[in-house]
């Protein structure tokens, strides 16, 4: 009956004596009966179900009786309001005189109705995930997860995948160090974890080139101290001052570790932050004239990321050579400041030769790359960033590649697709392939190993 009611009478009863709930249902149906005539008659709505249970609450107090009487109906709006007033001819429960007077007629469904609204109203406020996640918090809700992935464990230290397996490692303070390395793709990192460096690291610097990249703060100082009394370090980055390395962006990461500088440089300074290049450009140390650093570079998969460049010697030439390195000279603003950087431009005078070529594009620092043809001449020319994208549209492949940046593995699968015969490079990437042909040169083995056709 209750999942079925239309309708509720609520009314109160009220008792000259001490009356039990049996005696004002009895009353109720013992008082209405025949009132109302077959079709109203209480006993046979009840058993047909129309109306349901008669409850009644009572109690006494000096004497007197009060109680409250709900009747739930099936009934129309008319039938029950008629039933409702036959309760009101009641004048007596039990032995006692009695008053019993409808409160209201409450609509079941209009309650229920009710408790709809205010439940929708809730749900609308609580119930649902605003939250529309635009362009970029998707893409970086999925490196996220990408970097997580990447990220595994070298003797319980958080570490890149590569670190196993590659020459060169970075070794930064914390996890949080490591993922920011795994987001912009170097995958050779590994965390100390805290000012105490872990024997495990200590013993794999001693095997590997280590770059330390560590925070611009007094932490960075002590951990270096650290890390170079019980392992060994060969180079060394910093954040800017007062920044962490997992706060840099891109740019600021790529910018620390190309001025890196060789721990030698900064070995039994207090400070030896203050001895590095900041990556706000504060500081320019000296650049270190008798190291090459192919094993230093970070691992990466972006292609466009360029490792550190270390400055060259010059070219020595032998008596069988007629000619030498290209002169260069440094064009500077006049209108600018000290601090300005002198460019260095390449002598206009024509290269005849690999060997001037390049002399001319690497070590005057270009940012170029210059496409030979088997006698030396220049068949096109164009940014270094463009290299993979210029050689790819060449119709006819040239003889030599000249590179002011870093050889990648993507570049070196096309020269060798496409026939190039020979790369000469500023810095060499760490290849998990190389072909037999092309032959690849750093620029610092030019000088060295004497190339075909210089």
């Amino acid at each position: 009956m209750e999942d079925t009611s239309k309708y509720l009478i609520h009314a109160d009863v009220t008792a000259d004596g001490v009356v039990e709930r049996s005696d004002v249902v009895g009353a109720i149906f013992g008082q209405t009966e025949g009132l109302l005539g077959d079709e109203l008659d209480l006993r046979d709505l009840r058993q047909s179900q129309k109306v349901g249970r008669i409850d009644v609450e009572i109690t006494s107090t000096k004497g007197q009786s009060h109680g409250h009487v709900t009747i739930a109906t099936s009934l129309d709006k008319v039938e029950t309001a008629t039933l409702a007033a036959s309760l009101e001819t009641i004048t007596r429960v039990g032995p006692c005189r009695a008053d019993l007077d409808v409160l209201e007629i409450e609509d079941v469904r209009a309650a229920k109705r009710k408790e709809v609204v205010e439940r929708a109203k809730e749900l609308l406020r609580t119930g649902f995930d605003d939250s529309v996640m635009s362009s970029e918090e998707i893409l970086a809700e999925v490196r996220e997860h990408v970097r997580v992935e990447d990220i595994t464990e070298y003797e319980g230290l958080p570490a890149g995948p590569r670190v196993t397996d590659s020459d060169a490692i970075i070794v930064v303070e914390g996890r949080s160090d490591v993922l920011t390395l795994l987001k912009y793709g170097i995958k050779n990192g590994i965390a100390v974890e805290g000012t105490n460096v872990p024997d495990s690291v200590a013993e794999l610097t001693r095997h590997r080139t280590v770059t330390a990249f560590l925070d611009g703060d007094r932490g960075g100082d002590l951990i270096l101290e650290e890390l170079s009394q019980v392992g060994d370090v060969d180079y060394v980055a910093f954040a800017p001052a007062g920044e962490s390395v997992e706060e840099l962006d891109h740019h600021q990461v790529f910018a620390a570790l190309r001025n890196k500088v060789p721990y030698d440089t900064v070995s039994g300074l207090n400070e030896p932050r203050e001895a590095v290049a900041a990556t706000d450009g504060s500081a320019t140390p000296a650049p270190d004239r008798s190291r090459s650093e192919p094993l230093g570079t970070p691992e990466i998969d972006d292609e466009s990321l360029e490792p550190t460049r270390e400055e060259s010697r010059p070219l020595p030439t032998t008596d069988s050579e007629s000619h030498s390195a290209a002169d260069t000279t440094a064009s500077v603003d006049p209108d600018a400041t000290d601090d300005a950087v002198a460019r260095v431009e390449p002598d206009p005078a024509e290269p005849t030769s690999v060997y001037d070529h390049a002399s001319a594009v690497i070590r005057a620092g270009t940012d170029r790359v210059r496409f030979l043809d088997a006698d030396a001449e220049t068949i096109d020319e164009t940014d270094a960033s463009d290299a993979y994208e210029a050689l790819e549209a060449m119709s006819e492949p040239p003889t030599t590649v000249v590179l002011d940046g870093i050889v990648s593995q993507r570049l070196l699968d096309l020269a060798a697709d496409v026939g190039v015969e020979r790369i000469i490079a500023r810095t060499l990437g760490q290849f998990t392939k190389r072909p037999t042909e092309p032959r690849v040169y750093a620029i610092t083995e030019v000088a060295e190993t004497a190339p075909d056709d210089r």
